[in-house]
C-alpha cells in the first residue's frame, strides 16, 4: 500500500452514528467482491472500518458515463457514502483515497483468498475496527515477499474476531504446552497431546513448538509455516462447516500457497 494510504484511510471523518442510520458519509472502507445486479448495476460487498461488511447498491455503475466506474475494484482504498436503513443500502458516493502496490501472480490469489474468507466468516452490519486495521496491513504484507507469513497471520486475526479463543499454549489438560511434544489439535476442543508413539488417525498433528510459535504470532520458521497452514485450514473449514471456499480450491490447484 502506498506510503500515507493506511493514515488516511484512518483520518477520514467519522459517521455520525451507526447501526441504523439512514445516511453515512466518508466512510473508510475497501470492495471485497461485486456481483451484477440488473442490467447496468452492482451488488458490491464492502469491509468498512466502522461498520463492519455493507452490502451496498451501485446503481447503474457498469454504464460508461458512471461516477462508480473504474472505482469499485478489491483493494483500492476507498471513502463510502451510502444511505438507507435497509440490510443492502444505496450507494451514493465513492472517492479513492490512497493505493497499493500492484498486486500480482500469487499474492492476488492471496488478497482474493482473504477476501472471501471475510465474507464468509464475518456477518453484516458487526464493527470489526482492529481486523480493519489488521486487512489493510495484510494488503500491503501481500505485496512484499513472504506472503505465507502474511497470510497466517491475518488467518490467526480473522479467527480471533469471529469468537475462536481456544488457547495455544496449553492443551486440554490444562497443562502448558511442552515444544518437544506433539499434539492432535481439535477445533471445539483444543490440544491434546499424544502419548510417545501414538498417531494421530488424521495424520494432522503438530508439534508443540509450533503452537508455542502461533501463540506468539512467529511463522518464519520452515517448518511451524508449514504445519500452522495445515492447522489453520482445518479450524477454517471447521468454521465454515466444512463448504469449500472457492479461492482455495485455485490456490491448491495451482500449489503456490
Amino acid at each position: 500500500m502506498a506510503e500515507g494510504a493506511t493514515d488516511t484511510l484512518h483520518s477520514a471523518g467519522k459517521p455520525r452514528r451507526r447501526g441504523t442510520d439512514a445516511r453515512v458519509d466518508h466512510q473508510p472502507g475497501v470492495v471485497l467482491h461485486t456481483t451484477p445486479w440488473r442490467e447496468t448495476s452492482l451488488i458490491v460487498e464492502t469491509f468498512t472500518r466502522d461498520y463492519g461488511r455493507v452490502g451496498l447498491v451501485a446503481r447503474g455503475a457498469k454504464r460508461p458515463t458512471s461516477q462508480f466506474r473504474g472505482l469499485l475494484a478489491p483493494f483500492a482504498p476507498l471513502s463510502l457514502s451510502w444511505s438507507g436503513r435497509n440490510e443492502i443500502k444505496n450507494l451514493v458516493r465513492v472517492e479513492w483515497i490512497g493505493g497499493l502496490a500492484p498486486l500480482r501472480g500469487n499474492a492476488l490469489l492471496a488478497a482474493f483468498y482473504a477476501n472471501e474468507l471475510v465474507v464468509r466468516l464475518l456477518a453484516r452490519a458487526d464493527p470489526h475496527e482492529r481486523l480493519f486495521d489488521n486487512y489493510l496491513q495484510m494488503l500491503r504484507g501481500l505485496a512484499g515477499t513472504r506472503q505465507d507469513i502474511t497470510l497466517r497471520m491475518f488467518e490467526m486475526q480473522l479467527l480471533r474476531e469471529v469468537g475462536y479463543e481456544v488457547p495455544l499454549d496449553q492443551c486440554t489438560s490444562g497443562e502448558p504446552i511442552d515444544a518437544l511434544a506433539r499434539y492432535r489439535f481439535r477445533p471445539e476442543a483444543g490440544a491434546h497431546r499424544l502419548a510417545a508413539g501414538e498417531r494421530d488417525e488424521d495424520e494432522l498433528s503438530v508439534s508443540g513448538s509450533t503452537l508455542l510459535a502461533m501463540a506468539r504470532g512467529e511463522f518464519a520458521d520452515a517448518r511451524v509455516a508449514s504445519e500452522a497452514k495445515t492447522m489453520l485450514r482445518q479450524l477454517i473449514r471447521y468454521h465454515l462447516d466444512g463448504k469449500p471456499l472457492n479461492t482455495r480450491r485455485i490456490l491448491l490447484d495451482l500449489h503456490q500457497l
